[in-house]
């Protein structure tokens, strides 16, 4: 274990650039404008490049559910024929593994890209900058960005790309884009974190994409109703869109001098953090330490880490976070009411500042508390709490929970901060 370094008393500098990141957090306003392949729309992405969650590593760094993962959206892209063919392709260079944060990106759970994969584009309007996230699947546990991939994960894959994704592509663009923020503000509102409940987002967004989904089946556009079925079935839909509008809102944040955190994931090889201040530098540790409520029929030694990026959200001040708005979580993912209120107001004691705009009823609308200082989390031996789907061995959900950042990527960021001054 890295011994924790001295936190250093606040200095005008360190302050000044972390109101600045705050401000600029605070101030983001991300707008979903399209839908399209990842080729076409993500910058530098090439037909050979998979991308997966976490801290960029090395091929063979990665094993269980992730590796499985990459070696299946090699398959789904037709870049292997067998997965023998898939491991000898990552091994020389022939496919390429790449780290989705690196692209503007983000994934859920191993968080796979392909180049022909469908992503959301969404836009900070406040700053001009783009961030992407995939396409949700759907709520078949066995999902590839869960370690699956078999003949019903290609097929539902497949009908994605050529169905769901185009339809709501098209919406969207027929719409002239949907502002997010006031959305997920409402969504609070309404018992979501946006994050493990999107049950209110969901149903928001396919109102504000209604008026042009009519229009679409006057014009016999082919797939419509089969999409909103989908939609409407759906409550974990939103939570792509919820990750992208964090993408690009931390990403606004990157100022010199600055101890916030822009970036959490989490990779099979355990949890990792940027700092605002320090670029694209990754700081990790160990595995997060986790609890939660398993599904009928699993049980905890089967709990694995393949990555996951959703808790972009928690950067920004939503998910665990905001977990006061969403008291139904307990029976999703465990635990009491008063257990969620008391560990989301101690989340106050980190952060730099409230959010002007996600507010908790339940703290009679206080801000949520946003952006965390690494030097409080230092200082006060409070680690961000994070919402999660829990991941099995053998691949899929078999369960829900929270999870809290490892200390050793908060003592690492300081160091390497403190040396940077």
């Amino acid at each position: 274990m890295v011994s924790a370094p001295t936190v250093p008393e606040a200095l005008d500098d360190v302050d000044i650039a972390n109101a600045e990141a705050f401000r600029r957090l605070d101030a983001a306003d991300p707008w979903v404008v399209d839908v399209a392949p990842a080729r076409d729309v993500i910058p530098g992405y090439t037909d050979d490049l998979v991308l997966t969650s976490g801290a960029p590593m090395a091929w063979e760094d990665y094993v269980g559910g992730q590796r499985e993962a990459l070696i299946g959206g090699a398959l789904f892209e037709g870049l292997a024929a067998t997965r023998e063919e898939a491991v000898e392709g990552f091994a020389s260079g022939r496919i390429r593994v790449g780290a989705c944060h690196d692209y503007g990106a983000v994934g859920s759970l191993a968080g796979i890209y392909t180049a022909s994969m469908p992503v959301f584009v969404v836009e900070n309007r406040a700053l001009g900058n783009v961030g992407f996230c995939n396409f949700y699947e759907g709520k078949e546990p066995r999902r590839l960005n869960y370690g699956c991939y078999d003949e019903g994960v290609h097929e539902r894959l497949l009908h994605v790309n050529t169905v769901l994704a185009p339809v709501v592509g098209e919406a969207i663009r027929r719409t002239g884009g949907v502002p997010l923020k006031s959305l997920i503000a409402r969504a609070l509102r309404m018992g979501d974190e946006v994050h493990s409940r999107n049950a209110a987002a969901s149903m928001l967004f396919n109102r504000e994409i209604l008026p042009a989904v009519l229009d679409m089946v006057r014009d016999d556009v082919p797939g419509v109703r089969e999409t909103m079925v989908h939609l409407a079935e759906n409550d974990y839909f939103f939570l792509r869109l919820s990750m992208a509008a964090a993408k690009v809102s931390a990403d606004a944040m990157v100022v010199p001098g600055s101890t916030l955190v822009s970036a959490m994931a989490f990779s099979c090889r355990g949890f990792a953090i940027k700092l605002a201040g320090l670029g694209d530098r990754w700081f990790e540790g160990p595995p997060p330490v986790h609890e939660g409520k398993l599904f009928a029929g699993h049980s905890e030694d089967e709990i694995t880490w393949m990555g996951g990026e959703s808790p972009i959200t928690e950067t920004v001040g939503l998910g665990g976070f905001a977990q006061a708005c969403a008291l139904t979580l307990q029976e999703y993912q465990g635990g009491s009411a008063a257990v969620m209120i008391e560990r989301n107001e101690q989340m106050y004691e980190i952060t730099q500042g409230e959010s002007s705009t996600y507010r908790i009823p339940l703290f009679d609308f206080r801000g949520t508390p946003t952006a965390i200082d690494a030097r409080k989390v230092l200082a006060t031996g409070i680690t961000p709490v994070m919402d999660v789907g829990l991941a099995g061995r053998d691949g899929g959900q078999i369960g829900a929970g929270i999870i809290r950042a490892p200390r050793e990527c908060f003592e690492l960021a300081m160091t390497a901060f403190e040396a940077a001054l």
